[in-house]
């Protein structure tokens, strides 16, 4: 297990982490500290509980905002995913008829050349 020191207003903790995770705790630490400097230049020295507590609240409706937000997109995206599927199956559709049409367009044009040059048509 790694260790790592964060600063967060000005205070360092010692922190244990999986190794490799070292970089990505430190830039977690560096964001919450941000929080932290920001309530404590809104509100002043109002102490390190109360500031950490604050801040942890705005994370966590950050984090409640962004989960918001995705649930929504993901919701999006199935209901494009299934128009984009019912838009294909309707090109399908028409693919077929128009190729049934050709067909049946086709054998009509067979069957004019054939009255025409007194030959039998051909299938």
């Amino acid at each position: 297990m790694a260790q790592v020191t964060v600063q967060i207003d000005g205070k360092a903790y010692r922190m244990a982490c999986e190794e490799g995770q070292e970089a990505h705790l430190e830039e977690l630490a560096a964001g919450f500290d941000r929080y932290v400097v920001h309530l404590k230049e809104q509100f002043g020295e109002i102490g390190d509980l109360r500031l950490t507590v604050m801040a942890g609240i705005m994370v966590m409706d950050e984090l409640n905002e962004t989960s918001r937000r995705l649930t929504k997109l993901e919701k999006e995206t199935e209901e494009l995913r299934k128009g984009r599927e019912g838009v294909l199956d309707e090109v399908a559709k028409g693919e077929d008829a128009i190729a049934q049409a050709l067909g049946e367009l086709t054998s009509q044009i067979q069957g004019m050349a054939a009255k025409l040059s007194g030959k039998p048509p051909v299938n």
